[in-house]
């Protein structure tokens, strides 16, 4: 492992060029990984671990036409490399779970019965073991129990594939039947593209995962967003401003320079103006929302937003109802002002694709 240095603390990591991807087929050498569900994590690592050697298939109910026929169109055979989830969990050595958290549950006693001694469990969220007292997905004891946990969706994790960046993940093991745990996890992780793998736990995968998508990423990003846009509006900006000093400023500019180089590095390159505003501003943002990190953390360790999950998720018209939310969302002025920005933005960047094909990019670039 290699030893980093992160802001004064040290941790173990595990990179590429000491655990290649030839050291990967090599451990995976006799496996079949059956990667089961293809909603939002599926494709991504199924695809990766094909296109990296590894022998993978798919399990998908055909229920769910949409998962299935994207399945087929992405190039899986019915029959051959794509099943439905009981075939799929017969023919695996290792079970990768990627359908949902409450999905999880539903389909437990189906995996569980094709469970074979050796075999492995795979998860990217630590969510069903870690409270299995409620998803009552409770592994035997002669499998492996391992988890890889990208940090980024499932389209992010197959685009820095095809880029070759890779995309970061955690890795733990829960149970070690075999031996072999550790190995498997890391080789896996390997397979479907990270950067590099960091050590964690099954609980504190999900602590901080549950912490960050409410927080900082999701959560709490949509909702200053907002708070913002708002504000501006109510002072008489328009929306095409409002909306480009709120998110189109960030994702398409600052954000890319923290990416960079980090968060210093992108003060650095802005304005003066900007510069000690965002310096005076910061701790103020800090002490507001603090208290409420605090309170997200304590809901999450004490199980509380797990239940809430996995009640809201269990319902049977929670698909209408999550349809609808985000319908509120996407349609409200703030979204509906930024598809227009994208679209504009989109129209030029066509534009300037045809001039350069055209050779105008070309004299300009040579002058």
């Amino acid at each position: 492992m290699a030893v980093i240095d992160f802001g004064g603390v040290k941790e173990n990591v595990v990179v590429r060029k000491e655990f290649p991807i030839a050291k990967a087929r090599k451990i995976l050498k006799n496996e079949t990984v059956a990667v089961i569900g293809y909603g939002v994590q599926g494709p991504a690592q199924s695809l990766n671990l094909k296109d990296n050697g590894i022998n993978v298939i798919v399990g998908q109910a055909k229920a769910f036409k949409k998962d299935w026929s994207r399945a087929v169109k992405d190039g899986w055979k019915p029959g051959k490399t794509l099943f439905d989830l009981e075939e799929a969990a017969e023919k695996g050595t290792i079970i990768s779970m990627l359908v949902n958290d409450a999905a999880q549950s539903l389909i437990w006693p189906t995996i569980k019965k094709r469970l074979k001694p050796g075999d492995a469990l795979y998860f990217s969220h630590g969510f069903s073991i870690v409270y299995r007292d409620r998803t009552k997905v409770v592994p035997p004891g002669d499998v492996d129990v391992i988890l890889v946990a990208p940090k980024g969706s499932g389209t992010s994790v197959r685009r820095n594939f095809l880029s070759g960046a890779g995309i970061n993940s955690s890795y733990a093991v829960f149970q070690d039947a075999t031996g072999r745990a550790k190995q498997r996890c890391l080789a896996l992780g390997i397979g479907i593209g990270s950067g590099y793998l960091f050590g964690t736990t099954f609980e504190n995968e999900v602590y901080s995962d549950l912490t960050g998508e409410r927080g900082v990423l999701m959560g709490a990003l949509a909702a200053i967003m907002e708070a913002q846009y708002d504000v501006l509006r109510k002072h008489g900006h328009s929306p095409s401003e409002s909306f480009n000093e709120t998110v189109e400023e960030l994702t398409q500019s600052l954000i890319r320079l923290v990416d960079e180089k980090g968060m210093d590095w992108m003060y650095s390159n802005c304005s003066a103006t900007a510069q000690r505003g965002a310096l005076d501003w910061k701790p103020k943002f800090k002490k507001a929302v603090l208290p409420l990190f605090e309170q997200l953390y304590k809901s999450v360790k004490e199980g509380k937003e797990t239940r809430r999950v996995i009640s809201a998720c269990g319902r049977k018209n929670y698909q209408e109802i999550l349809d609808r939310e985000l319908s509120e969302m996407g349609h409200s002025e703030m979204w509906r002002a930024g598809s227009a920005v994208r679209n504009l933005r989109s129209k030029e960047k066509a534009k300037v694709v045809t001039q350069k094909t055209k050779g105008v990019g070309g004299r300009q670039g040579n002058k």
